[in-house]
Order: structure tokens, then sequence, then C-alpha cells
């Protein structure tokens, strides 16, 4: 394997680490002080959901330019259309389930889907910019 491929990708685990951290402390803070909901998925799977699709997306591109195609926009796009149907397998249970407002819980998964998704973004594209 590719030296500068293991680097790249433990420098954007680290810096995927502090960022979901970040945003889950935050997230956290709001969801307890401004809002007394309970919601149906706890926070934490919601984060550990993100992050692990946010790494492995930008794994699958890291390796794949590291083994020198510089062409990455369709595996992008395809990895893309894969992670929106792996978030709605992930909101089935929800959406399937008897509870009268599902509206919050859904605010709760995809606002930070964007921002997960920014932060991805983001990272790819400077790691297209190296070169």
């Amino acid at each position: 394997m590719n030296i500068l491929f293991k680097k790249r990708q433990s420098s954007f685990s680290i810096k995927l680490l502090l960022f979901a951290t970040v945003m889950y402390v935050i997230h956290s803070y709001i969801l307890h002080y401004f809002v007394n909901d309970s919601f149906f998925f706890p926070l934490w799977h919601i984060y550990l959901f993100h992050s692990l699709i946010t790494l492995l997306l930008y794994g699958i591109i890291n390796y794949k330019h590291a083994i020198g195609k510089t062409e990455i926009f369709n595996t992008f796009m395809i990895s893309t259309l894969i992670k929106m149907s792996i978030a709605i397998l992930f909101l089935l249970p929800l959406l399937l389930s008897d509870l009268k407002n599902k509206q919050a819980d859904v605010f709760n998964f995809f606002i930070p889907y964007f921002f997960f998704l920014a932060f991805e973004v983001y990272f790819i594209s400077s790691l297209l910019n190296e070169d």
C-alpha cells in the first residue's frame, strides 16, 4: 500500500474525529438546553453513522487517487448516491414507526449530514488540488 495513502488517510481520520467530536458536543449542548424532546435515534448513533460513512467515502477516493487515477468525479458521485441511499436505510425504522412528529428527528439527522458532507467535499477537493 502506498505510504502517501496511509499518511493522508490517518491525517483525515484524526481531523474527522476532532470534527465529529466538536459537532457532537455542540449538538448535544443545543439539544440538552434548548430542546425538551426525546428522539428516536440516540445522537451518538447519528454521529457514528456519519463518521463511518465519511471515512469510508474519503478512503475510497483517497485510494483511487493513490493508485494514480485522476478522474475520480464519477467515483465521488456514485459513492455520494450510495451514501444517500444508506442514509435513507438508516432512517427507515424512524420513517416506518408510529411516531406522530418525525420532523424533529429528520432534522436531527440531516443537519449533521450536510455538515459532514461539506467537510468531506472540502477535503476531497483539497486532495485533488494537491497536484
